[in-house]
């Protein structure tokens, strides 16, 4: 997708604002502007294409954790490899609205984008999305709380048991372990961060809710935290507050985009486009 000149010019001065030094912590980030008309009826003719891609390009499989927890998950693998190659892992973590044991309802737009075909191609990838059979990670209030964070659920332990199996099975490239998630797969994403800094490469979290109790543990991986400013469902005071936690630790990689008057929803220009792909591969541990 070509996105216009002007827009690409915005979104580059957002996207490669550097950490600040700690007087500036205070100062708003630039907002990253939404498309303009072109550009977002191209990004919405390419993904209309994306969701008419047939969910069995991912293999369905079930993984039951050492509890017990049966977990649900779709695979995609590379189109092809050479003898002895490895290739990153990435895991799409849902949002609430997908929750369930069909093995299907997952399987939207955002693990679909990875399964286009000039995506397979450049990007080869073993890309995982579990379904959670309840929620995966669970908020201390509702949206308008002071303070909100999330906490893990019941089958986030399951879904990390699900990595490392994978892991021990296919040819993945450890040192590019990969997480993504949407709303509560994006609290999903925060969480599993904590829970396993060990694991994982680099991370996009999009409209989800952080703990900000874990910004000393989660400051060891790299984050690309996305975010409307017009989400009701997710306000973005959480992410703000966590990414102005991050920005204090010298070793954090974080970059930051708050989407100008984005609902709550993952940025079409991410959907559409090359740019998470080439962020998260750029990263390795």
């Amino acid at each position: 997708m070509r996105l216009s000149l002007a827009f690409l010019a915005l979104a580059l001065a957002a996207g490669c604002a550097t950490a600040p030094p700690d007087s500036a912590l205070s100062q708003p980030d630039p907002l990253v502007p939404m498309l303009p008309p072109a550009d977002s009826a191209e990004a919405a003719a390419t993904i209309a294409e994306i969701e008419a891609l047939p969910a069995d390009l991912f293999e369905a499989a079930t993984f039951t954790g050492s509890d017990g927890t049966a977990l649900p998950y779709r695979l995609l693998s590379p189109p092809a490899m050479a003898p002895g190659e490895r290739v990153p892992l990435v895991v799409v973590f849902h949002g609430a609205g997908e929750i369930g044991t069909d093995n299907l309802r997952q399987m939207d737009r955002f693990p679909k984008t990875w399964a286009r075909p000039e995506i397979r191609e450049r990007f080869p990838a073993f890309v995982v999305a579990p379904q959670m059979p309840e929620r995966s990670a669970l908020y201390s209030g509702p949206a308008e709380t002071p303070g909100r964070f999330s906490r893990p659920g019941p089958p986030l332990a399951t879904a990390l048991e699900l990595l490392d199996h994978l892991i021990a099975r296919l040819p993945v490239d450890t040192t590019r372990v990969y997480a993504v998630g949407f709303s509560m797969g994006s609290s999903t994403t925060w969480n599993a961060l904590a829970l396993r800094p060990d694991l994982f490469a680099a991370a996009v979290p999009i409209a989800g809710v952080p703990n900000p109790a874990q910004a000393d543990v989660v400051a060891q991986t790299p984050v690309w935290v996305v975010h409307g400013t017009a989400d009701t469902a997710n306000p973005i005071g959480p992410d703000r507050t966590m990414v102005g936690l991050l920005r204090r630790r010298p070793e954090a990689e974080v970059r930051f985009w708050p989407v100008d008057g984005l609902w709550h929803a993952v940025p079409p220009r991410l959907l559409a486009g090359t740019e998470l792909m080439e962020w998260l591969f750029a990263h390795r541990r």
